[in-house]
């Protein structure tokens, strides 16, 4: 079993919107960001690639790379659970912390443990997605972006 560490954070803008684990939970914000800018997705990829010593996502997918603008955050995941399949180990299990002021988890955490949970091709009791906020400190406490960590566990298969 090894274990890795992830951790993405994006700054929030007027427009778009924003994805967690592929799944829209604003339609009133959205987020500055090379990719689609899914902040949960992003950690989950790279503590996967931590657990498996493959590097980081930049090591993959390196945002001055014209081919990562407005890439979709769960194809690059989907791609990173293959890699550890050609490393000879699979996801076991995951836990995602959100951190947002003003966006609330609580209504879509379902559809985003259900959507993690199909592209790490685990049960879907083996991830935890939870929120938390700053109380009002600091940029994410301003209102100014959203940032999610992730802690994932893999096994040899």
């Amino acid at each position: 079993m090894r274990v890795g560490f992830g951790f993405d954070a994006h700054r929030l803008t007027e427009t778009g919107c924003i994805l967690l684990g592929g799944v829209v939970v604003s339609e009133q914000l959205g987020v500055d960001a090379t990719s689609d800018g899914d902040v949960a997705a992003h950690a989950v990829a790279d503590a996967l690639l931590g657990a498996a010593a493959l590097g980081d996502l930049g090591t993959f997918y390196p945002s001055d790379d014209p081919s990562s603008e407005g890439a979709d955050s769960m194809a690059i995941l989907g791609d990173v659970v293959a890699r550890l399949g050609a490393a000879g180990l699979r996801p076991s299990s995951l836990d995602v912390t959100v951190v947002a002021e003003e966006i609330r988890i609580a209504p879509h955490r379902s559809n985003i443990r259900r959507r993690l949970a199909e592209t790490l091709n685990v049960a879907m009791e083996c991830v935890s997605v939870k929120a938390t906020t700053t109380d009002g400190l600091g940029w994410v406490g301003r209102g100014e972006g959203i940032a999610a960590s992730a802690i994932a566990v893999v096994e040899r298969h």
